[in-house]
C-alpha cells in the first residue's frame, strides 16, 4: 500500500460536518495526494474512511477514488445498519452489472 493510503487511513474516518476548516482541508489535501487510480487492497482500506455525513462533499471524493480500483469492493449487500456509504458504494456497484 502507498505511503499516501496509509496516511489517509491512519488518520481514521472523514470528519462530520463540525469539523474545523483546517481539519477538512487537510483531509481534502491527503486524498488529493493519492494518485489514481488505487488497488484492490487500497480502496478495501479507504472504506473504512468514510465518516458520518458528506464532510461537505469530501466523501464523494473519496467514493470516486475508491470506484477507481479495478475490481469492486463492497460485492456482498452491507445491509440496512450499514454507514450510508457503505449502501451507497455497493449500490453503484450492483447497479454496473457483472465485471469482466
Amino acid at each position: 500500500m502507498r505511503p499516501e493510503v496509509r496516511t489517509f487511513v491512519a488518520d481514521g474516518p472523514l470528519p462530520d460536518w463540525d469539523a474545523s476548516e483546517e481539519e477538512i482541508g487537510r483531509r481534502v489535501r491527503q486524498l488529493e495526494a493519492i494518485a489514481r487510480p488505487v488497488t484492490g487492497e487500497e480502496a478495501r482500506a479507504l472504506v473504512a474512511c468514510f465518516g458520518p455525513d458528506d464532510c461537505y462533499g469530501v466523501a464523494w471524493s473519496l467514493l470516486h477514488l475508491i470506484e477507481t480500483a479495478s475490481c469492486p469492493v463492497l460485492t456482498a449487500d452491507p445491509g440496512p445498519e450499514a454507514n450510508e456509504w457503505h449502501r451507497r458504494l455497493h449500490g453503484r456497484t450492483a447497479d454496473q452489472g457483472p465485471v469482466g
